[in-house]
Parts: C-alpha cells; sequence; structure tokens
C-alpha cells in the first residue's frame, strides 16, 4: 500500500484533523483516507458544518472515575506508551 507524506502540514489544519477524527473515533490516518475519498467521490459535503459528538464523547463518567480525575489521576508528564514500556523494562 503506498505512503502519502505532507511536507509542510499547516498546523491549524493538523489540529482540526485531529479533532475531528477524535469525534469521529478515528486515527488521524482513518480520518483522512475517509475525507478524501468523501471529497473525490465529488460529495459536495465531505466535511460536515457541524460534527455531532458520539455517544462515548457525551456519556455521563462515573463517580469513582470523575473523583480520580479531579485528583490528578491519569496527568502525568510521560506518555502513556512510554509508561508501559519502562514498566515493562523494570520486570
Amino acid at each position: 500500500m503506498p505512503t502519502l507524506v505532507i511536507k509542510s502540514f499547516p498546523d491549524d489544519l493538523h489540529a482540526r484533523l485531529k479533532e475531528a477524527a477524535a469525534e469521529h473515533r478515528r486515527s488521524v490516518t482513518q480520518e483522512t483516507i475517509y475525507l478524501i475519498e468523501q471529497a473525490l467521490s465529488g460529495n459536495s459535503k465531505a466535511v460536515p458544518d457541524k460534527v455531532v459528538p458520539s455517544y462515548w464523547a457525551n456519556r455521563e463518567l462515573l463517580p469513582e472515575f470523575k473523583e480520580a480525575l479531579a485528583d490528578g489521576a491519569f496527568s502525568s508528564e510521560v506518555e502513556s506508551t512510554e509508561a508501559i514500556s519502562q514498566e515493562r523494562d523494570e520486570r
């Protein structure tokens, strides 16, 4: 499968693409492919005027989870993948 590299991609456009991908529960790559397919298929409405967040984006959090977030849980200077790798290396 071919690879597409886009040089000098605008930061604000990348941020909007990441936001749209998160709202559609897709990776940035999946969202990009979807948008390109829509644009090339002649669909004039490739990007909707308003993105409706999924159920999962609007769901009510469990009280225990809300409390943990308020106490600062799940916030760290270390990226999650790096933390997992460090933990595995320590074993």
